[in-house]
């Protein structure tokens, strides 16, 4: 084949290019869309990891007004309230309930009935007692009549034996018998005392059988209902009930605490101290320490030391638990202090027009408006309302804090 004829074989008719350019036109119209598409998917989608990106922030914890518990504190400890007289009242015979006149929450004062046992039993007792004690002193009665006659007998003989009118004989037997009269009157008063105290027993263990209280206080617990047997003793396999309630004397309540024996050097007796319970964390009592106990627990490595509560408040009940500062100092009383909390002033941020905080709660920031006060408590500003002591806000909110959205709170 010449190379004319394979130049010819080469050469590619025009109806031959216009096919090839239309086609690939086609495929080149494909390709940039699924390349829009891609670029169009990753914008939607990196802007949606964006939004729902949880923004790491820094918070603070709002305090109440005035309230600053570390201040002046030379240690903190936790520990307990406790009551120094408390008393579970029970019964001092076994006998079965037929009264029980209290429930948890009464108060009761010194005395007050709180049960009636069954006391037939033990009211034949003292019935029976008290009649052997009358039969006693009637047979006494009887000795004394008939000493006194044997006495008389005696003499009568005597003044016969020395007129010769009977024999000495019949004077000694008259001052014999009057003897013997004397000691069997002794002998029936000693039974007569015996059958006295008798009656008192019985009459002791017939008042056993009304239970009252051993002084005022408040029942906490009841623990037995009208019908069950309760004794002094834990007997009949579990079925016998040891005690009727407990009662607590709540102006004895005060606070033990565990103290690191590594720190009890600073803790002094009557040390001047803040005691904050735990249900009530706004709530600064005064207190001091009464004394530090003499041992230590060498399981936890801890002293206990006990702190009075300078005041009494229905509020405060037996197991609380409860935060102790010991000061250096006495607080002075200070002025009523203002209502709201405190936050730093960097926690508030200009939102929609209105100063706002965000508050932290289960991972989400929520916005809320507040009025700031005017006063100057320094780099701390008062919101009177809408914020609550303890409640988490952001320091400095970014830009894209938003009302909702997800966050996580970085260390400082």
């Amino acid at each position: 084949m010449s190379n004319t004829d394979l130049l010819k074989e080469l050469r590619i008719e025009r109806h031959q290019r216009e096919d090839h350019n239309s086609g690939g036109s086609g495929r080149w119209v494909w390709i940039i869309a699924a390349i829009v598409l891609a670029i169009v998917v990753l914008g939607v989608g990196g802007w949606w990891m964006s939004s729902h990106r949880a923004i790491a922030v820094h918070t603070a914890t709002a305090v109440a007004a005035g309230s600053d518990p570390s201040a002046g504190a030379v240690l903190q400890a936790t520990g307990y309230v406790t009551a120094r007289r408390q008393a579970t009242v029970s019964a001092q015979i076994t006998g079965t309930l037929t009264e029980v006149l209290i429930e948890e929450g009464d108060r009761v004062k010194k005395d007050q009935i709180l049960a009636r046992l069954d006391d037939s039993a033990y009211k034949a007792a003292l019935d029976t007692a008290a009649a052997q004690a009358k039969a006693a002193y009637a047979l006494v009665d009887q000795y004394k009549s008939q000493l006194a006659q044997n006495l008389r007998d005696a003499t009568r003989d005597d003044v016969l034996a020395k007129q010769g009118l009977v024999s000495k004989q019949v004077a000694e037997q008259a001052r014999t018998l009057a003897d013997s009269t004397r000691a069997q009157l002794v002998s029936q008063q000693k039974q007569a005392a015996a059958a006295d105290a008798n009656t008192v027993q019985a009459q002791v263990n017939f008042d056993y059988c009304v239970i009252r209280a051993p002084f005022d206080g408040v029942i906490t617990t009841k623990d037995a209902q009208i019908g069950e047997v309760i004794s002094p003793f834990s007997a009949g396999g579990g079925f016998t009930r040891t005690g009727v309630g407990t009662i607590v004397d709540m102006n004895s309540l005060e606070v033990d605490v565990d103290v690191n024996e590594a720190y009890i050097g600073r803790v002094l007796p009557k040390m001047p101290a803040e005691a904050v319970l735990d249900a009530y964390p706004d709530w600064k009592i005064p207190a001091h320490v009464i004394a530090i106990v003499p041992a230590a627990d060498r399981g936890k490595a801890t002293v206990k030391v006990r702190v009075a509560l300078e005041q009494k408040d229905a509020r405060i009940v037996p197991d609380m638990g409860v935060r102790v500062s010991f000061l250096e100092t006495k607080p002075a009383v200070a002025a009523q202090a203002p209502k709201g909390v405190l936050v730093p002033a960097k926690a508030i941020v200009q939102r929609e027009g209105s100063d706002s905080v965000f508050i932290v709660a289960h991972g989400k920031a929520r916005r809320q408006a507040v009025q700031p006060s005017s006063q100057d408590y320094g780099d701390m500003r008062l919101i009177p309302a809408s914020v609550n002591a303890g409640d988490d806000v952001v320091l400095s909110p970014p830009d894209v804090l938003q009302d909702g959205s997800d966050v996580t709170v970085q260390a400082h």
